[in-house]
């Protein structure tokens, strides 16, 4: 290096460089940069795919937003744990199991913590009001299955007979086949005017085709999934150059950079005032995600959720609960509502670092 060729260039900083730090502390916060423009890209595409593909199936947009959405972002994340614990690895199980039932937590509060304060932030701007107009019966309807089907699940934990293990599993996939049939069922508040499907611009066509509508929801999933990935590298890499404590990254740190990637595109519905498909898009994924994913868990591993797993199990259904019983009584959810849930996610970080 020419730097080494002179007396007074020190030589902590040529070892300073040659190990590379320099260029960590520029790579992984450009990479983490770079993989939110991306994750927004993608739901920017994925959203508008997604509104067309129910308008051509004349889906509501409770349907639209509980199902296409909800399960189309859900389903990637999920079969990573999946394939863990089929594979048999007992670590790897371990982790999965974790991954499987904390998704739920993550949804009933950080995610709907970011939307209602996403409801502020454009209200603040003018660009919508700060109300939230949502199909309610789609949405008590969720939630009610969500709580429901995921005690079931938690219970089962105490469940030590296989036999019983197995039928309770069935039950939770089964479940999940009743609740799209409710969702199929309800007439909710129909597509309107939508934008132009992105993908037809590059091909210079005004024919939206199912083909086309595919193909954008399958780009869109790719590239969220790839962006979602190198974000919790890249967070991850950030966390240990500034010294986070394991514990914090792997509890808190890298659950976060997993799950709010995948709502961006409730934060978008909610910038374009589609709060039905914003609300479902999350509602819909906690049923999914205490259903069929929780199935495998139940039917595969030991299923221990003692621990901070049940806390923030019950922290999930007491944050379900408490939108449940607003929509209930007032028909309406309010942004203040959604933001109370995240204040449930601060009591559970503060029990973790007072047990840890």
């Amino acid at each position: 290096m020419y730097c080494e060729e002179r007396s007074y260039c020190p030589v902590g900083f040529v070892k300073f460089v040659q190990t590379g730090v320099v260029l960590n502390y520029i790579l992984y916060p450009a990479l983490l940069i770079s993989c939110l423009a991306v994750i927004l890209f993608a739901a920017e595409l994925f959203t508008n795919a997604v509104e067309w593909a129910g308008k051509k199936m004349d889906l509501s947009h409770g349907a639209t937003g509980s199902i296409l959405a909800a399960v189309g972002t859900a389903l990637p994340e999920t079969t990573i744990p999946i394939i863990a614990i089929i594979s048999g690895n007992k670590e790897n199980a371990e982790v999965a199991i974790g991954a499987i039932a904390g998704a739920p937590f993550m949804l009933a509060t950080l995610a709907f913590c970011v939307t209602g304060i996403a409801v502020f932030y454009y209200a603040g701007k003018g660009k919508r009001s700060r109300e939230l107009e949502i199909d309610v019966v789609a949405g008590e309807r969720d939630l009610v299955f969500f709580m429901i089907i995921y005690t079931v699940a938690v219970l089962t934990t105490f469940v030590e007979r296989q036999g019983f293990r197995t039928a309770i599993a069935l039950g939770l996939t089964f479940s999940y086949s009743i609740y799209l049939y409710a969702a199929l069922r309800h007439q909710g508040e129909a597509a309107g005017d939508l934008s132009h499907l992105y993908l037809l611009r590059l091909f210079r066509s005004h024919r939206v085709g199912k083909r086309f509508i595919l193909l954008q929801i399958l780009i869109s999933l790719a590239l969220i999934v790839v962006g979602a990935h190198y974000f919790v590298v890249a967070v991850s890499h950030i966390s240990n150059m500034a010294g986070v404590p394991a514990v914090l990254l792997s509890l808190i740190i890298t659950p976060v950079a997993t799950e709010l990637p995948e709502k961006m595109n409730s934060i978008i519905w909610i910038k374009d005032g589609k709060d039905t498909l914003a609300l479902g898009n999350i509602t819909g994924a906690m049923v999914f995600q205490s259903s069929f994913p929780v199935a495998i868990g139940v039917a595969f591993t030991k299923w221990d959720l003692r621990g901070p797993m049940m806390v923030a199990a019950v922290i999930a259904l007491a944050s379900s609960l408490m939108c449940y019983l607003t929509l209930k009584a007032k028909k309406k959810i309010t942004p203040r509502v959604l933001i109370a849930c995240g204040g449930l996610y601060v009591l559970f970080i503060i029990y973790l670092l007072m047990v840890s």
